[in-house]
């Protein structure tokens, strides 16, 4: 085990990427990059970490944020619960004085799950916790040559037990680091560079030929369909914008008026002028854009916000709206 952690931390000393969220110890910081992370590539998130840091530079500033801006700045990056989130959070760690400095404390904040709050632990205050993502999963898996399905509840114990043997105490938050850029960089879902690895001799998976049938997962995740009409109501100057309330994907994003269909096949009276189909993680859009010219000025319309073309920007809109709208 000695071995493996002193092979992996070698590796990433030599191997790894220069990132902001890296040269600090600073609590705030790591979270905010942990929650940006969270279903998202490096590449696209390290912009998103750069503003958001520049506008909300504390815990204090992203409380007293109003939520639109939070949302505004999160727009284009999805899941859209992790800013709501953070907002909440950070009100909940303003009001208890002081950011949590234990596991179990940062467990309590609203959308800190265990993979956060060991990451906040180990990177902030170096505490022995093992950070177990994706990366790190996969990377057991294979070396270990795990069987059960890690996406169930034996299948991630098993992984988080391997990794916290693996982990030397003293050096938690450097291991955490190395084994999570390890699964980003070499150890990769498809085609890893095996025979560029310097674990090789000790992976399990490799030695039975078994690297790409590894890790195993249960079950496919259920894709729903979903039908939405969008209505594009506008007299040249200013459109109608609705805010989603409900506690579905999107909540406190603002759109065009919107009728959601039962099926395909629903249809209104006049056609389309652009249709796309939006992919989400657990759900496929159905889109379909009516637009419909009046005399200006716009009327009051229940439900709806009158917004001028020119302010737009100011609005945080899903990313199926903007392409809509492009």
């Amino acid at each position: 085990m000695e071995d493996v952690s002193h092979r992996l931390i070698s590796w990433y000393e030599s191997h790894k990427r220069a990132l902001p969220w890296r040269e600090t110890s600073d609590p705030y910081a790591i979270w905010v990059s942990e929650i940006i992370l969270q279903q998202t590539r490096v590449a696209q998130g390290y912009d998103y970490y750069v503003r958001f840091m520049h506008a909300f530079p504390s815990v204090g500033a992203l409380a007293e944020a109003d939520e639109d801006q939070v949302l505004r700045l999160w727009q284009g990056l999805g899941y859209y619960s992790r800013a709501r989130n953070m907002h909440a959070a950070a009100k909940q760690i303003v009001a208890q004085g002081s950011f949590p400095r234990t596991y179990d404390a940062l467990l309590n904040l609203k959308g800190v799950g265990p993979y956060t709050a060991a990451a906040i632990a180990s990177f902030a205050f170096g505490l022995p916790h093992a950070v177990v993502d994706g990366n790190v999963c996969r990377l057991m898996a294979r070396l270990f040559a795990v069987e059960e399905p890690i996406d169930t509840s034996k299948g991630k114990s098993q992984v988080e037990s391997l990794a916290k043997a693996l982990m030397p105490e003293e050096q938690s938050a450097l291991f955490n680091q190395a084994v999570m850029e390890f699964g980003a960089l070499q150890c990769v879902p498809s085609s890893p560079r095996c025979e560029e690895c310097p674990l090789a001799d000790k992976c399990l998976a490799l030695s039975q030929g078994r690297v790409e049938a590894l890790p195993r997962k249960s079950h496919r995740t259920k894709v729903t369909e979903r039908y939405f009409h969008y209505f594009l109501i506008e007299d040249g100057e200013s459109l109608y914008l609705r805010k989603r309330t409900d506690d579905d994907i999107w909540q406190g994003l603002y759109e065009l008026p919107l009728k959601e269909v039962a099926t395909q096949d629903a249809e209104e009276e006049m056609p389309p002028v652009k249709s796309v189909r939006h992919v989400l993680s657990h759900q496929v859009i159905h889109a379909s854009l009516y637009r419909q010219t009046v005399v200006p000025p716009l009327p009051p319309r229940e439900g709806c916000l009158v917004v001028r073309w020119s302010d737009l920007d100011d609005y945080a809109l899903p990313r199926l709206v903007q392409i809509l709208l492009e």
